[in-house]
This record gives structure tokens, sequence and C-alpha cells, in this order.
């Protein structure tokens, strides 16, 4: 009931979808191979440094990895909503990205904290340009998305924050998927909660993309 209120109310909040239904809620794919059979995780086969990471009480390496992974992802999507008022968006998408600004902010403070307060290293900024996480725009694809103004770039803002939240919600996967991880407490809850709210955005922007160029977009 908590999750089918906060999809009314984003919708509500920002946009008129009328035509859709909201999809369940896939559940996690057996198809998916669990982390620990990839090269270190889901992010860390591609460039730049692998930051530290260790077991402790309650929590394994896979916890680890995905609070340090998850705040570069998160740094990517601030980039692309900072991007919304300068470039000729909407009303609709300015509060689609300023939801997300708030929202992916306060999550990384939460991050930082978690990690810091297990004395695991914090990714410093910009350490997200260095990795291919799941989602993540290319550097082509971001200076697309600058490139672009007023319809366009919603078109393109919308279809490329489906991309990386879709992203998001296989990170997750993979931390449920990897053995032992996802137990602790804090973990559990964030980590369902991202999901939920990915899912949820996700719905609202699939619907936004569907109106534009009727009229019925601004």
């Amino acid at each position: 009931m908590k999750h089918v209120h906060r999809v009314a109310v984003l919708a509500a909040c920002l946009y008129p979808i009328a035509c859709a239904s909201q999809p369940e809620a896939r559940p996690a794919s057996s198809a998916t191979p669990p982390a620990e059979s990839m090269p270190q995780g889901h992010v860390h086969d591609q460039h730049g440094p692998q930051l530290p990471a260790s077991p402790g009480p309650g929590y394994t390496v896979a916890d680890v990895r995905f609070m340090q992974d998850m705040i570069g992802h998160h740094a990517q999507a601030l980039e692309m909503a900072a991007m919304v008022p300068t470039h000729g968006a909407s009303e609709n998408l300015q509060r689609l990205a300023q939801k997300i600004d708030i929202s992916q902010r306060d999550e990384i403070a939460f991050m930082k904290q978690w990690l810091a307060e297990r004395n695991q290293a914090v990714p410093p900024d910009g350490h997200a340009h260095a990795m291919d996480m799941p989602g993540m725009l290319t550097p082509e694809q971001m200076a697309q998305l600058d490139a672009a103004r007023g319809e366009e770039f919603e078109r393109l803002f919308l279809t490329f924050m489906i991309q990386h939240h879709e992203g998001a919600l296989q990170m997750v996967e993979q931390l449920f998927n990897a053995p032992g991880a996802g137990q602790d407490s804090d973990i559990f809850r964030f980590a369902t909660d991202v999901d939920a709210d990915q899912r949820d955005e996700i719905f609202v922007m699939q619907g936004m993309l569907g109106m534009l160029g009727t009229g019925r977009g601004s």
C-alpha cells in the first residue's frame, strides 16, 4: 500500500498520466549471475583504481561495494538534473529534476555516512567518471544531452534518466544476488527504497515521454 500511494503522489505532483497503468515490480531474475561470479562484482573490471573494501559485523564486501558504487551512480544523476533549469525544460520536468536532486543528495549523504561509520573508503568527487556502472551515460551521451534544448532536451533527458534508473535497479538486483549481501538492516532498507523509488520515477518518466509532442507536456 505504501508503494502504491507513493506512485499516486509522484504522478499527481509531476505529470497528469491517465492512459497508463502502473507496471508490477518485477522480481529479481534468477538468470542474473551473482555479483561474486563477476570480476569483483559488477563495476570494477573497468577503468580507474578500485576502492578498498572489507567485510565487517553484519555486512559483506558486496554491501560496501554497492554503497561505494551507488554514490558514483547518483552523482551522474545530479549532473543530469543540474542541466534542466538552463536547457529550456518544462515546469513538469523541472519539478521532476528537483525531486531527483533532493532525494539523491540525501541518499549520497546517507551512503557516505554508512561507509565512514564502518571505516570504509568513501568515493571522492569525480570517482564515478572513471567507472562503468549499469545505466551510466557515456561521455558522448552527456555531451548530446548538454547540447540539446527544449523538447529535444526533454526527450533525451527522460530517455537517458530511464536508462540510468534501470541501471540502479540492476545494481540492487546484483546486491541481493550476492551471497550474504543485503542482510544489514540499513542496507536492506536503503536498497529496497532505492528500488521502489526508481521504479516509481521510471513509471512517471515513461508517461512524460509519451506525452511529448501532444501539446500536453508543458
